[in-house]
C-alpha cells in the first residue's frame, strides 16, 4: 500500500510542477507596469477560475494529502523517538568558577 501512494505522491509532484509551468502570469500585460486593470471585466484580466488553476488546486490537495499519509506511516512505522535519544549525558560541573580578574588600568591616551 505504501508504494502505491508513493507513486501516486511522486506523479501528483510531476503534475503540479507541469501545470504550474503552464500557467501564464496574473499582469504580465503593459498596462499591469502602470496599474491598470487592462479590462473591464468583473474579475479582473484573468477572468473567472481557469482549468489549469483548477487543475492546480487539486493537485495541491492530492499533494497535501499523500504528504500527511506518508509521514503518519512514517511516524508509526518507526515509533516515537528523539533526535537526542542517543547522546549521553555529561555530568554536570560543581567546581565554582574562579573569580573575575581586575582589570588593569588602561593607558594615557596623549
Amino acid at each position: 500500500m505504501i508504494y502505491l501512494i508513493t507513486v501516486i505522491h511522486v506523479l501528483v509532484c510531476f503534475f503540479i510542477i507541469i501545470v504550474v509551468l503552464l500557467q501564464s502570469g496574473k499582469s504580465g500585460d503593459i498596462s499591469a507596469a502602470f496599474g491598470g486593470q487592462g479590462s473591464q471585466t468583473a474579475f479582473g484580466p484573468r477572468g473567472a477560475a481557469s482549468a489549469l488553476s483548477k487543475a492546480t488546486t487539486w493537485s495541491a490537495i492530492a499533494f497535501m494529502i499523500t504528504s500527511i499519509t506518508l509521514s503518519i506511516y512514517a511516524s508509526r512505522r518507526s515509533g516515537p523517538s528523539s533526535v537526542l535519544q542517543g547522546l549521553k549525558s555529561q555530568p554536570a560541573k560543581t567546581q565554582p568558577a574562579a573569580p573575575a580578574q581586575t582589570p588593569a588600568t588602561p593607558a594615557q591616551q596623549k
